[in-house]
């Protein structure tokens, strides 16, 4: 089986990895590029928990700030493993999207304990803030990076299209999504899925591909990266 993988090139080895130990053959092709904005140390007075809703601001934060004695609450199995890894050591997975975050902030911590501190990109989904507030707690949303869309479908996913070699491609966000609806428009390669199963990471990435004339779109049970790999055990 190949497969193309579209997610940015930090994030895409652990899934390569766990692809090949299936036995698929996965090709990146990432089409968005992340990057890392520059500014002084975050100041951290009067902040008791950050919030990550991606392992990019796990990576964010540690480009810019020292501390890892400070509470995570990470959206999901695979940031808090991202987290993990970069240094942190307290740290609490809501287990899904950003609605869960919120909830997990609400059954852990107490709104008068202080801030809670969001790094982030410069494009978010859902509204933590929002949600927070309604609880009662104070929100402080850093925007420490931004992800560029590509502005040509990589060469190696037109060719690989064109050649009706691929059974498959993950699509792990609603902007990755957009941007490869977009792109494969452009350059007039929609026919070439007729043949191909779109993996989607959740019901919002998987609309926003759905009129797309794939042979089949499945969605993940929830938006985790072990609940997608799943799928390709199942089938």
């Amino acid at each position: 089986m190949r497969v193309l993988v579209t997610r940015p090139q930090e994030d895409a080895a652990g899934l390569l990895a766990a692809l090949a130990a299936r036995g698929i053959d996965a090709i990146a092709a990432p089409l968005l590029a992340i990057t890392y904005s520059d500014a002084p140390p975050l100041d951290l007075t009067g902040v008791q928990a950050l919030l990550l809703t991606s392992a990019n601001g796990a990576r964010a934060f540690v480009r810019n700030n020292a501390a890892r004695d400070i509470m995570v609450l990470a959206v999901g199995d695979a940031t808090a493993r991202a987290a993990r890894e970069l240094g942190f050591s307290d740290i609490s997975s809501a287990g899904g999207d950003v609605d869960d975050l919120a909830a997990l902030a609400a059954r852990r911590l107490d709104p008068e304990a202080g801030m809670l501190l969001h790094p982030a990109g410069s494009k978010v989904a859902g509204d933590l803030a929002e949600m927070l507030q309604e609880n009662g707690f104070s929100y402080r949303r850093e925007v420490m990076y931004s992800a560029q869309r590509e502005v040509d479908l990589p060469a190696v996913a037109r060719d690989e299209l064109a050649a009706e070699n691929l059974e498959g491609v993950l699509i792990y966000s609603p902007r990755t999504g957009d941007t490869f609806k977009r792109l494969i428009k452009a350059a007039q390669l929609e026919q070439s899925l007729a043949t191909v199963r779109a993996y989607c990471l959740s019901a919002n990435v998987a609309r926003t591909v759905a009129d797309l004339p794939w042979a089949e779109i499945l969605t993940a049970s929830k938006p985790e990266q072990t609940a997608l790999l799943a799928l390709f055990d199942e089938t």
